[in-house]
């Protein structure tokens, strides 16, 4: 779900007989100069090469900062959770993941499915340290509105999309699979991972099944460890 970063800035030519030169730091935070072909003009690097007479002697910045990322974490915290202590394990995992986001400055969006309807705990906000008290109080009860919650997840995350289309979005849905009927979810157009929490002798296996409908990686929380 995570990936670690690291970003260096390249040194620039040191000396005390360095001239300033254009269009060396290919690496640098503002990328390669005349990569851009519109934009705000670099000036100092645009008069390094003299004075421009038309259009082609104009340097560009051209931003290369990558994208913001979003993580769309959906829990299923319904009363068949509880069992065999399938939540407390699910709790170390959202709890690397958060801190993990928080490392990776990742936006956050958390969905959760209990009780009689999925309740918004978090829309697109920097994660915080604060969550980790969130999730200590974090229990299972109630009710599986998962449907609604990836139908409600969906659409939201439809609409950002169209607002932010350079946006990296991901989605990790952490479920049991215990539904009563497995109707054919709306799909949604980001990588996506299915944790599948179910504990006990008698499992239904369809986390599974879910996974496969929404088109996401499987993987068992007991492979995880």
């Amino acid at each position: 779900m995570a990936k670690k970063a690291l970003g260096i800035r390249p040194r620039s030519d040191a000396g005390a007989n360095a001239k300033p030169r254009a269009g060396r730091l290919k690496n640098g935070r503002q990328g390669p100069c005349r990569a851009a072909k519109s934009g705000s003009i670099n000036w100092p690097g645009t008069l390094l090469n003299g004075r421009p007479r038309q259009r082609e002697d104009l340097l560009f910045h051209l931003r290369s900062r990558s994208p913001h990322e979003l993580w769309l974490v959906i829990v299923d915290a319904s009363a068949s959770t509880r069992r065999h202590h399938a939540l407390s394990d699910a709790k170390g995992l959202l709890a690397q993941v958060f801190d993990d986001a928080y490392r990776q400055r990742a936006r956050l969006a958390l969905l959760t499915a209990s009780g009689t309807a999925p309740k918004w705990q978090v829309q697109g906000l920097k994660a915080s340290a604060g969550l980790r008290d969130w999730l200590e109080a974090l229990g299972a009860g109630g009710g599986t509105p998962l449907l609604a919650a990836l139908d409600e997840a969906a659409q939201w995350l439809a609409t950002r999309q169209k607002r932010l289309p350079a946006e990296q979005q991901r989605l990790l849905l952490v479920t049991d699979g215990r539904l009563r009927h497995l109707p054919v979810p709306r799909a949604f157009d980001c990588p996506a991972l299915l944790v599948d929490i179910e504990r006990g002798p008698i499992r239904l296996g369809r986390a599974k099944a879910l996974a496969h409908e929404l088109n996401a990686h499987y993987r068992h929380i007991d492979s995880l460890k």
